[in-house]
């Protein structure tokens, strides 16, 4: 078949282009090369931005350059596809406190514009939402123990109130996605699904301070920088290898069964920041240097994922354990340390 990845050069997009080439369909990644986030990481941004890029090439990915902003653009280059899979996105809480315009265009119009194409083409899509559509109230939940957070009910399911607590313009612009989703689901009869998502890692994940935590600190970690934590670091994810989101994405493209799904490592994936660091020190042998400073706006301090809806209905359950895909991740750091040596 032919499947049509939107922000297909970034970390996830990547992964989703190269799982559907290795099954051997048709591919075309659609992105329109935005150095929003790279711009701050201080890596080597023009090296890092074509990075995937010439990844996705080189095992035979059509790449548009174009942005979801524009419907038209959109609809042409997606004519003929059979599955939309939407992981364009402004992923960054910071950034979206700093230029609301740009984070609500993308999160809220992008994703409009491609549930328009999914329904003019009759096409089945799946979208990426995020953990932070719930809001940040959970944190009033929790109990403090040595090294995490601690929950009574320690699985948050798709049945949780959404947006509580303090919100940021990315609250806002994530969480209207989801709810567009469902809105073309119930008005429309759209083949759809939204992914709550949380944690995701993996290798050609340029994590930074604003957004992709795991990579961060495993950079850090190899190259032997210090780590800033903000609040006490034992805020706590259900971390998912992007290999297992692909997995999921295919398992709806199978199953055809429309709605919202959490999908996270689960229980059994659950870490904090404390305990990922730990579990990077012991693989990369190095003392990280870690420096404390205040929790940021709208920070949520715990999330773990109830995936049973996701394995019932699905039948979709995350494989890769926390310290599988670290492994995985730092030996694709130590091989290409050049990206993040010397900013460009």
């Amino acid at each position: 078949m032919k499947v049509f990845v939107t922000g297909g050069c970034g970390f996830l997009g990547s992964h989703v282009c190269e799982y559907y080439v290795q099954r051997g369909d048709a591919v075309v990644s659609y992105d329109n090369m935005t150095k929003h986030e790279l711009n701050r990481t201080g890596y080597r941004t023009d090296d890092v931005r074509r990075h995937n890029a010439d990844h996705l090439r080189g095992i035979g990915v059509e790449l548009v350059t174009a942005d979801v902003r524009n419907y038209e653009e959109l609809v042409d280059h997606a004519h003929g596809c059979d599955y939309i899979i939407h992981t364009a996105a402004q992923p960054a809480m910071t950034i979206s406190c700093e230029d609301p315009r740009l984070d609500m265009t993308t999160n809220v119009m992008g994703t409009f514009n491609v549930l328009e194409a999914a329904r003019r083409l009759t096409v089945p899509v799946a979208s990426c939402a995020t953990v932070h559509v719930y809001g940040n109230a959970i944190n009033d939940t929790l109990k403090e123990g040595d090294k995490r957070y601690l929950r009574g009910s320690p699985d948050i399911d798709e049945n949780h109130p959404t947006l509580g607590g303090v919100l940021t313009p990315l609250h806002a612009s994530k969480a209207s996605a989801d709810v567009y989703v469902k809105t073309y689901i119930d008005t429309y009869g759209l083949e759809a699904a939204s992914f709550r998502l949380t944690g995701i890692y993996g290798p050609r994940q340029f994590g930074g301070e604003d957004h992709g935590w795991v990579a961060h600190f495993a950079i850090s970690g190899v190259l032997g920088r210090p780590i800033t934590l903000f609040g006490s670091g034992k805020q706590v994810r259900d971390i998912v290898y992007a290999t297992d989101v692909c997995e999921a994405f295919h398992a709806f493209y199978v199953s055809r069964k429309a709605g919202v799904y959490n999908i996270g490592g689960g229980a059994p994936n659950a870490l904090s920041l404390l305990e990922c660091l730990d579990i990077l020190r012991d693989i990369v042998g190095n003392q990280i240097r870690v420096d404390h400073a205040p929790d940021r706006l709208g920070d949520l301090r715990y999330f773990v994922c109830d995936v049973a809806k996701a394995r019932a209905a699905l039948g979709w359950s995350p494989r890769i354990t926390p310290r599988q895909g670290i492994v995985r991740l730092v030996e694709w750091i130590q091989e290409n340390k050049k990206l993040f040596v010397g900013a460009k």
